[in-house]
């Protein structure tokens, strides 16, 4: 695997006291050339993820590792390794490009960071190539980050990342700031790149139209843990866990005739501070058993393991999910959610 996280912990003190739980034992793999997909409600922990592998945080506990090597205890010659080979793509455009400062230098900044810029020459030459890879014309390394489009700023962000030549990109909301009739350009660029380059992606996002579409894989999170992980068809569809099927039944869809399901989840999500006992979401859940309010659910596999494919090296990722009633007799059936679409201009 090209990225591992074992176990995962980071945990913010609170004012007052008390300890937030932001990410709480978080464990999933992604592989080269793949495409990873954290889901859930705001605040369930998936952007403190993205900056814990990207080491903008420090965790309080677990491993990350990277093509088998434990970044956690990189010295800095291993840390600047690292950070060439793993790059980002935020939410907003607007506000991760400098706006003082023109397209060229915003593309240049990490290859000169990095002893990659060469000569003048060769320098423009490179950034020249980034932008015809997004589809922007070299004539835009003159120009402001403000006289663009946010499609248009978005895709030079896209640049940005690929100026090393990464093997991973984490992107952050990478589409939720721009206009929907766009969306569905960068989704078609980033899988083109994908494509080209053989890049892993992990997508932070809560489109789960655009997730359904774009990944291989996804873990659905729900304060700070994970509630259910596997192959995207696998969790689309057929959802075991009842927040998955609650997230996903949920959902809007360009249907005019569609009615969202109700009596799927009730109340707001609980307090990352005091987070409930047992199962985390069992206040929520319509399916709660009694023991739900005392023990914490482990995640456990719901396919079986293909051992002439695991031999192989061809399984896919194993369903997950965390949840009593998979074991409890009458536990509600799994929920087969519609295809969804994305809505391309």
């Amino acid at each position: 695997m090209l990225l591992e996280v074992d176990n995962l912990k980071k945990h913010f003190p609170a004012r007052g006291g008390g300890t937030v739980r932001a990410v709480d034992g978080v464990s999933f793999a992604v592989g080269a050339g793949q495409t990873f997909a954290l889901v859930g409600e705001s605040g369930c922990g998936k952007t403190t993820i993205a900056r814990l592998l990207l080491l903008l945080e420090r965790p309080n506990g677990g491993a990350i590792r990277f093509d088998g090597e434990d970044v956690l205890a990189l010295d800095r010659a291993g840390t600047m390794r690292y950070r060439r080979q793993v790059q980002a793509v935020f939410q907003d455009p607007s506000s991760s490009l400098n706006p003082r400062l023109k397209v060229r230098t915003l593309l240049a900044e990490p290859l000169l960071a990095h002893g990659e810029a060469g000569s003048r020459d060769a320098l423009r030459a490179k950034l020249a190539e980034l932008l015809d890879i997004v589809g922007l014309p070299a004539g835009a390394l003159d120009l402001y980050p403000h006289e663009f489009s946010g499609g248009q700023r978005q895709r030079i962000a896209v640049a940005r990342a690929l100026a090393l030549r990464p093997r991973l990109i984490v992107l952050d909301e990478p589409t939720s700031a721009l206009d929907v009739s766009i969306r569905a350009q960068i989704v078609n660029l980033l899988a083109d790149i994908q494509l080209a380059f053989g890049l892993a992606y992990l997508v932070i996002a809560h489109d789960l139209a655009l997730v359904e579409h774009f990944s291989s894989a996804v873990g659905v999170m729900y304060l700070g843990a994970l509630a259910e992980s596997g192959a995207s068809t696998a969790v689309f569809g057929a959802p075991r866990h009842p927040y998955t099927q609650a997230l996903l039944g949920s959902a809007p869809r360009p249907d005019p005739d569609h009615q969202p399901a109700e009596g799927l989840i009730h109340g707001e999500i609980g307090s990352a501070l005091q987070p409930p006992p047992g199962c985390k979401f069992h206040p929520r859940c319509p399916h709660a058993l009694p023991r739900c309010a005392e023990q914490v659910p482990v995640l456990q596999r719901l396919d079986a393991a293909d051992a002439t494919d695991a031999a192989a090296g061809n399984a896919g990722p194993p369903h997950l999910a965390a949840c009593h009633l998979l074991a409890a007799a009458g536990a509600p059936p799994s929920a087969t959610q519609p295809k969804q679409e994305l809505i391309a201009s």
